[in-house]
């Protein structure tokens, strides 16, 4: 299945440790390239997570990005009691040693560090649960990389048949253009009144058409519009190798173009090269 590069997904997870909004976007690149943004939570993750998309991905830019907010703990709130002893002994001491000194009110005292006990994340889970939000994330990305490579192989079949009407439209006017050229020449030596070598003429004509046979290269472009056709059909990814077809049907209506001595042969090379260009704009983004 023929994918593009470009997509965006998103995935949402939650779990006793909090939420977690994974945001996987992707454009075209000529190899595999990864960016992550993650909180720190999830640093540890990074190998794991890289893993997952070459699982996923071949070719493309990939920016990741992870955001967790961590559950609410506001209607549960733990005191360090030892610490908080700690603390009011503390406070007692400072009074008995300075005159008219004021003791903090209850609130900035469960302010001070450590009197709160923060509830230590179950971090297992929380790495289980975002490698799942992960995958879930990366197949909506595929699909929809998927989705968008089916409507791009549709448009290069669509240019490549055009492309192969108009090879088959110039192998037929090739005969017509060697005869015209053969009756050009005769029409010039009758003008001239001179003996022509029967032999000679013969010879200058087989030469004269084999600069102008073009017929070797309608035939590369046919064969290149089946192989770009049985790339399309292939399962992994063909950019690279459409990549390679496109410039090989660029050098084939080139040579068309520079040996043409004919306006409507050139037509069609003219024609030939605005189609492989549009493909070769579209190629760029198939992985």
């Amino acid at each position: 299945m023929t994918r593009s590069m470009t997509g965006f997904a998103r995935s949402q997870t939650q779990g006793a440790w909090g939420e977690l909004v994974w945001e996987v976007r992707s454009v075209n690149h000529r190899y595999l390239d990864i960016h992550l943004r993650l909180p720190e939570a999830l640093r540890s993750l990074e190998p794991a997570i890289r893993d997952a998309v070459g699982r996923h991905l071949s070719r493309g830019k990939i920016d990741i990005g992870a955001k967790l907010a961590g559950a609410d703990t506001a209607q549960a709130i733990e005191l360090d009691h030892d610490r908080l002893d700690a603390l009011a002994r503390a406070l007692d001491e400072v009074r008995a040693r300075v005159v008219d000194c004021q003791a903090p009110d209850a609130l900035r005292m469960l302010g001070y560090p450590g009197v709160q006990r923060e509830p230590e994340p179950d971090t297992q889970a929380l790495e289980r649960d975002a490698l799942r939000g992960l995958e879930d994330a990366l197949g909506q990305l595929q699909r929809m990389r998927s989705e968008e490579g089916e409507r791009l192989a549709g448009l290069l079949r669509e240019r490549a048949a055009a492309i192969a009407e108009r090879a088959t439209a110039a192998a037929e006017r090739l005969p017509r253009v060697r005869q015209a050229w053969y009756d050009k020449l005769r029409a010039r030596l009758d003008e001239l009144d001179t003996e022509t070598d029967p032999a000679r003429l013969e010879q200058e004509l087989i030469l004269v058409a084999q600069k102008m046979d073009v017929a070797e290269e309608l035939d590369r472009l046919h064969s290149h519009v089946t192989a770009l056709e049985n790339a399309l059909a292939k399962s992994e990814p063909v950019g690279r190798r459409l990549d390679f077809l496109m410039q090989e049907f660029n050098r084939e209506a080139n040579t068309l173009g520079s040996k043409s001595q004919d306006a409507e042969l050139t037509a069609h090379a003219v024609e030939m090269k605005v189609l492989i260009e549009q493909m070769r704009e579209q190629v760029q983004n198939i992985e």
